[in-house]
C-alpha cells in the first residue's frame, strides 16, 4: 500500500514522480534513496517524509556516543544518525538503529549523486589537515622492500575489493558479536520488562479509545507504546538476534572469506582481518616508517587500536575506520 510521505524542502516532486521513485528507492534501515530524493522517518514511521536531491547540500553520518559507548557499559552504546542539510541553511536528523545502515545508505546516495557532499563542514576542515599531517609523515622515500610489501598491500586490497560484501559482512558479523558478548544479562531482563509495558501502555490506550471521552491520553499512551516497544525490540533476543545466531553469522562470515581467499596464494593477513581498511592501515605504516615488513605493519595497526579507547577523540574518518575493523580484532583477542 501506497503512503505518501510528507515533503520536507520548500520544492518537492510531483505526485506521479514522487509515487513511482518511492516504490522502487533502495531501502537501508528506516530510510531510502530514490533516483529523485531521500526518503526519512520519524520515531515511529519508517520513510514518512522525503527530500528532494536538488534540495540537499549535503547528507552525511553522525554518531553520539551515549555514556560507556566506547566501555561496553551502557545499554545502547553509540546512537548513529544520519543529517540532511537542505534548502540552504536547514537541517535534520534521523536515528538509525544499526550505523551499517547509514554506511550503506550513504555509499548508496555516493552512487545516484556522486556530486553531493557526504560530511559536514567542520569534518572537510579537518580531514584537510589530517591529511596535511600524514602527507608530512610519508618517507620521501622507501627501500625496496617497503615498496614492494606496499605494492604487495595494494594488490591484495584491489581483490578483495572485487567482492566487497564479503569485507563488509566479516566487519558487519564481527560488530553484533562484540556487542553480544560485551552486553549484561540484565539488559535482556530490562528490555523485556519494556516491552511488556509497551503492550500494557497499548492495551490500555486501545480500551480507553472504545470507552472514555478524552483524546489526549490516547496519543500519549500509543506514543509510550510505541517507544517502549521499539527500545525493547533493539535488545530482545529474536530469530536473528540470540547468541547462536550471531556466533553463526560471524563463523559464515569468515568461512566466506577463507573460502574466496583460496584463490589468492600468500595473502597478507589471516581471513579473520581480511578487510581493505587493515590494508590501507598496514601500507600507511610502512610509507611512514613504523614498519617495513608485513607482519610488523599488522602489528602496528594491532597497537594503534589497541590505544583507542573512551579517553581517545578521533575524526570521523578514523571513527568510521575503526569501527570497521576494531570489533574484528577484539573478538580474536587481536590473535
Amino acid at each position: 500500500m501506497y503512503l505518501k510521505p510528507k515533503c520536507l524542502s520548500s520544492t518537492c516532486l510531483a505526485d506521479d514522480v514522487l509515487k513511482a521513485d518511492k516504490k522502487f528507492c533502495k531501502k537501508y534501515g528506516p530510510c531510502g534513496v530514490g533516483q529523485k530524493a531521500l526518503y526519512l522517518n520519524n520515531i515511529v514511521l519508517d520513510r514518512c517524509y522525503y527530500i528532494p536531491f536538488d534540495s540537499v547540500q549535503r547528507v552525511y553520518k553522525r554518531v553520539a556516543m551515549s555514556k560507556g559507548g566506547y566501555t561496553g557499559k551502557g545499554i545502547f552504546g553509540s546512537i548513529p544518525y544520519l543529517v540532511v542539510e537542505f534548502d540552504g541553511s536547514k537541517e535534520r536528523q534521523f536515528t538509525f538503529k544499526y550505523e551499517e545502515d547509514v554506511d550503506r545508505l550513504l555509499a548508496r546516495v555516493a552512487a545516484v549523486r556522486p556530486e553531493l557532499k557526504r560530511m559536514s563542514k567542520a569534518a572537510e576542515e579537518k580531514l584537510r589537515r589530517r591529511d596535511e599531517e600524514r602527507a608530512a609523515r610519508i618517507l620521501p622515500e622507501l627501500s625496496n622492500r617497503a615498496r614492494k610489501n606496499v605494492d604487495r598491500l595494494e594488490n591484495a586490497a584491489e581483490y578483495l575489493g572485487k567482492k566487497p560484501e564479503l569485507s563488509e559482512e566479516l566487519s558487519a558479523s564481527a560488530r553484533r558479536k562484540r556487542a553480544l558478548l560485551i552486553s549484561k544479562p540484565v539488559y535482556r531482563w530490562v528490555a523485556l520488562a519494556i516491552t511488556v509495558m509497551g503492550v500494557a501502555a497499548f492495551v490500555y490506550g486501545v480500551y480507553s479509545l472504545l470507552h472514555q471521552g478524552t483524546f489526549a491520553i490516547y496519543f500519549t499512551l500509543f506514543g509510550l507504546a510505541a517507544i517502549f516497544l521499539f527500545s525493547g525490540a533493539s535488545v530482545l533476543p529474536t530469530a536473528r538476534n540470540n547468541r547462536r545466531a550471531i556466533f553463526a553469522r560471524a563463523e559464515r562470515a569468515e568461512k566466506a572469506m577463507e573460502s574466496y581467499l583460496a584463490g589468492y596464494p600468500d595473502f597478507p593477513v589471516p581471513a579473520r582481518y581480511a578487510h581493505p581498511v587493515v590494508l590501507t592501515r598496514m601500507e600507511r605504516a610502512i610509507r611512514e616508517g613504523r614498519a617495513v615488513e608485513i607482519p610488523e605493519a599488522l602489528d602496528v595497526v594491532k597497537k594503534d587500536l589497541k590505544a583507542l579507547n573512551a579517553d581517545v577523540q578521533v575524526e570521523q574518518d578514523e571513527y568510521d575506520e575503526v569501527v570497521a575493523i576494531k570489533s574484528m580484532f577484539l573478538i580474536k583477542d587481536y590473535a
